[in-house]
C-alpha cells in the first residue's frame, strides 16, 4: 500500500461529506487527463468511508461514475481533434508508445468492446480514450459504453471498500495484483493475435521473369 494513503484518508475524514464528494468527482475526472493520479485508490477510500457511515453508497458510485465517464469522453474528444498526429513520437512524447501500440491492437480487433471494458484494462486505460477518438468509433455508442464501464467499475470498488472498511489496504493490494496480471495477459493476447496474423499473410508468389527474358538472343 502507498505510504500516503493513511494520511490521505485521515484528511478526507476531516472534510464534510460535500467536500469528500467534490474531491472524489475531481479525482475520478482528472485521472483520465493526468494518468499518474490514483483514481481507483481514491474511489476505494471513499468506499471505505461508505462502510464507516461517513458517505452514502449510491451518491459515491454516481459521482465516481460521472467523473470517470466525463474524463474518458474529454480525452476521446481530444483524440478526435489530434487524429493521426497522436502517432507522432516527436510531438507527443508523454504518450507511452508501448501502451499506444497495445491499445491500437485492441481497438482494431474488438472495437467498442474495448470501450466497454476500458475501466477494467490496467496498463492501457490512459491511452484508450485518445486512440478511440482518433479512430472511426462514433460518439454515441462510445458515450454509452464508457458510462457503463465507469458504473460497473465504480460499483465494484465502492462496494469492496464499504465491505472492508478500515481494512481497505487489502483491496488496494488486490488491485495492484490485478493490474499486473491483466497487463501481462493482455500483452500475451495481443502478441498471439499479432503472430497469428503474421502466419496468415499470403506467401509471396514465386518470382516470374518478364516475357521473353528466357529466350536466347537472336543470331546476328
Amino acid at each position: 500500500m502507498e505510504t500516503w494513503v493513511p494520511d490521505f484518508i485521515a484528511w478526507l475524514e476531516a472534510l464534510p461529506p460535500v467536500g469528500i464528494y467534490a474531491v472524489l468527482l475531481g479525482v475520478a475526472y482528472g485521472e483520465n487527463l493526468v494518468p499518474p493520479i490514483w483514481g481507483d485508490t481514491v474511489i476505494v477510500l471513499c468506499g471505505s468511508l461508505v462502510g464507516l457511515g461517513v458517505l452514502s453508497f449510491w451518491p459515491t458510485v454516481a459521482l465516481a461514475s460521472l467523473g470517470g465517464a466525463a474524463g474518458f469522453l474529454t480525452v476521446f474528444a481530444a483524440g478526435r481533434r489530434l487524429g493521426v498526429a497522436i502517432h507522432d513520437p516527436t510531438r507527443w512524447r508523454w504518450i507511452p508508445r508501448g501502451a499506444l501500440a497495445r491499445v491500437e491492437g485492441w481497438l482494431d480487433r474488438w472495437g467498442y468492446a474495448v470501450i466497454a471494458a476500458n475501466r477494467f484494462l490496467a496498463g492501457g486505460r490512459a491511452v484508450i480514450g485518445l486512440l478511440a477518438g482518433a479512430s472511426a468509433l462514433r460518439w454515441r455508442p462510445t458515450m454509452v459504453w464508457a458510462t457503463v464501464s465507469a458504473i460497473a467499475w465504480s460499483v465494484l470498488l465502492v462496494w469492496g471498500g464499504a465491505l472492508l472498511g478500515r481494512e481497505y489496504d487489502r483491496l488496494l493490494e488486490w488491485l495492484a495484483q490485478y493490474g499486473r496480471v491483466v497487463t501481462a495477459l493482455l500483452a500475451m493476447c495481443l502478441l498471439g493475435v499479432t503472430i497469428r496474423r503474421w502466419r496468415r499473410r499470403p506467401k509471396n508468389s514465386p518470382r516470374r521473369d518478364p516475357p521473353g527474358a528466357a529466350l536466347p538472343p537472336s543470331g546476328g
